[in-house]
C-alpha cells in the first residue's frame, strides 16, 4: 500500500510539472504575441507619422530672415519670450495647396501664453499701408505675393516690433476640410449675409471640387465647411473689411470650440485631410502638442489692427487703411498682447511711422474713424453688432 502511494505521488508530481511547463509555454507565447503586437503598433504609428511629415510643407527661417527689429528694447524682447506668437495667413489664390504666392487676404496673429493657456487673436486689416520690404509701402496683404511667408512675417515683425518666427498658411480647401471634419459650425447669420455667402459658393466649390447647397433663412444656422468659409469672406456689408475680419475670428473661435470636444478619430482625420493643404514653420511635434492641448486653450481677447484708422484713397494704392498713427497703434498692440503699458516703439518703427505720415498726410487720431465695435468678438456666435451702421 505504501509502495502504491509513493508511485501515485510520483505520477501526480510528474503531471503537475508537465502542467506547469505547459502554462509557462503559454505565458511565453502570450508575452511574445503582445510584444509583437506592440512592435507592430509602434511601426504602424511610425509609418503614419512619417506619412504626415511627408504631407506638410515645412519651411523654417532664422530670426534674421524673420525681419525682427534689432533695436527693440531688451526688456520688451524678454517679455515677448513668454509667449508663442504665430502668424496665420489665409490665401486667396484660387488653387488648393499653392503657397508660393498670392495675396494673404487673412492676416492674423495668435499670441499663446502656454503657462495660462490664454490665447489672444489680432487681425491685421489687409488694406493697411505698411512697409512690406525693399523700400515699398503698400497694402499689408501684398507682402505675401512679393516674397511668400518669409516676407509676410518680416512685414509683421518690422512694422509692429514683434518677434514672430512661426507661421501657418491655409487656403480655402484646408479650412473647408477642417470644418467638415468637425461636423460644421453653428453661426448666427443675417438674411443679408446668407444672400452674400451664397454668391461665393461657386468660387470655393471650384477650388475644392464640392457641390454645396445654398442656404436659406437667417438666425443661428448650421453651416458646412464651404458655407462657413464663404461667411468669413463677406465684406460687402456695413463695416466692410473691418467686419469681415470679425467674421473670420468668429469662425476661428467656433472651430476651436469644436476641437475642444472632438474625439481622437476626428483629430486624426483632420490631420490626415489637411496636412497636405498647409504650409508652416511648426514641426510635427509642435503641431501635435498644440492639438493635444487644444481643449485647455481659451481665447480671452480678440481685436482688429490698427485700433485707430483713417481710410483715404492714395495714388497707386486706391482705398487704404492708414494707422493713426503707427507709433500709437503699435504701443496699444503691445499693451493688448503682452500687458506692456506705455510701450515705446523702436527707432525702426518710428522711421516707418514717419514715412507713412509723409505719404498719407494722416498725422493724428483726430483723423480717425471709430471701428472699436468691430474688434472684440469673444463669445459671439455671429456678428452680434449687425444692427449698428458703420461710422
Amino acid at each position: 500500500m505504501a509502495t502504491y502511494n509513493r508511485t501515485g505521488n510520483r505520477r501526480y508530481e510528474e503531471r503537475r510539472r508537465q502542467q506547469l511547463r505547459k502554462q509557462k509555454k503559454r505565458k511565453r507565447k502570450i508575452a511574445v504575441f503582445f510584444t509583437e503586437v506592440m512592435i507592430l503598433a509602434v511601426v504602424l504609428i511610425g509609418i503614419y507619422v512619417i506619412s504626415l511629415i511627408g504631407k506638410i510643407n515645412f519651411k523654417k527661417f532664422s530670426e534674421k530672415d524673420a525681419g525682427i527689429n534689432k533695436d527693440i528694447a531688451d526688456e520688451s524682447m524678454e517679455t515677448m519670450k513668454g509667449y508663442q506668437n504665430i502668424a496665420l495667413f489665409g490665401l486667396d489664390n484660387r488653387s488648393a495647396g499653392n503657397y508660393t504666392g498670392g495675396n494673404s487676404d487673412t492676416i492674423m496673429i495668435a499670441s499663446i501664453n502656454h503657462d495660462t493657456k490664454e490665447v489672444k487673436l489680432v487681425s491685421v486689416f489687409r488694406d493697411t499701408v505698411l512697409h512690406i520690404g525693399d523700400g515699398k509701402y503698400k497694402k499689408a496683404n501684398s507682402a505675401f505675393s512679393n516674397g511668400g511667408a518669409q516676407q509676410a512675417v518680416a512685414m509683421l515683425n518690422s512694422n509692429l516690433d514683434l518677434n514672430i518666427t512661426d507661421y501657418l498658411c491655409v487656403d480655402w480647401a484646408a479650412l473647408v476640410e477642417v470644418i467638415d471634419d468637425l461636423g460644421g459650425l453653428e453661426l448666427n447669420v443675417t438674411a443679408e449675409e446668407v444672400g452674400l455667402l451664397n454668391t461665393y459658393l461657386r468660387d470655393v466649390d471650384n477650388v475644392t471640387g464640392k457641390d454645396t447647397s445654398h442656404l436659406s433663412g437667417s438666425g443661428v444656422m448650421h453651416l458646412d465647411g464651404t458655407q462657413a468659409v464663404c461667411y468669413a469672406r463677406i465684406r460687402k456689408t456695413a463695416g466692410d473689411d473691418f467686419l469681415r475680419t470679425s467674421r473670420q475670428r468668429i469662425v476661428l473661435q467656433a472651430m476651436l470650440d469644436k476641437v475642444k470636444t472632438a474625439d481622437v478619430a476626428t483629430l486624426l482625420s483632420i490631420c490626415n485631410d489637411t496636412f497636405d493643404d498647409i504650409a508652416t514653420s511648426l514641426s510635427l511635434k509642435q503641431l501635435l502638442s498644440l492639438a493635444k492641448n487644444a481643449s485647455a486653450f481659451q481665447i480671452t481677447a480678440s481685436t482688429g489692427f490698427p485700433f485707430t484708422v483713417a481710410t483715404p484713397r492714395l495714388d497707386g494704392l486706391g482705398s487704404v487703411v492708414v494707422p493713426c498713427t503707427l507709433e500709437t497703434n503699435v504701443s496699444k498692440l503691445h499693451e493688448f498682447l503682452f500687458g506692456e503699458e506705455g510701450y515705446h516703439v523702436s527707432a525702426s518703427v518710428s522711421s516707418t511711422n514717419n514715412a507713412i505720415i509723409n505719404m498719407s498726410g494722416i498725422r493724428s487720431e483726430e483723423d480717425a474713424m471709430d471701428i472699436s465695435r468691430y474688434n472684440n468678438t469673444i463669445g459671439a456666435d455671429g456678428t452680434y453688432f449687425k444692427d449698428q451702421p458703420a461710422q
